[in-house]
């Protein structure tokens, strides 16, 4: 049987797709190239099903939610405030899984930050 081999994109849609490109350059460090290619670090990537009346994406109108691997959680957590992102405060630790933080992007989109556990 032929298998998958990991996630090959994901997109938004965006009301200014640059400025919203911009903005996760800028703040997650996420660098791209002008076709959206980004060559992301090896590591773990969970693909999970939630019911669908779930409050944890945020608002019932995001369907899906993004998930990015960091290396420091509190690092990032501060760096997206100094930037003036909005950042929830509240953060979870999974025992065996690690820690999470969410951060809103400019366009509404809720998004979710893991450190791995070691």
């Amino acid at each position: 049987m032929e298998r998958v081999l990991g996630i090959g994109g994901y997109f938004l849609r965006a009301a200014d797709p640059v400025a919203l490109s911009a903005w996760y350059r800028d703040h997650l460090g996420l660098e791209a190239d002008e076709n959206g290619l980004w060559r992301q670090e090896a590591g773990p990537t969970v693909f999970a099903t939630f019911e669908a009346s779930t409050d944890y994406f945020g608002s019932r109108a995001q369907q899906t939610m993004l998930n990015f691997r960091v290396r420091d959680l509190e690092a990032m957590l501060a760096q997206l405030r100094a930037g003036g992102a909005d950042v929830a405060e509240e953060t979870q630790d999974m025992e065996g899984v690690g820690r999470f933080g969410w951060v809103t992007d400019p366009e509404g989109h809720r998004i979710e930050l893991w450190q791995p556990a070691d």
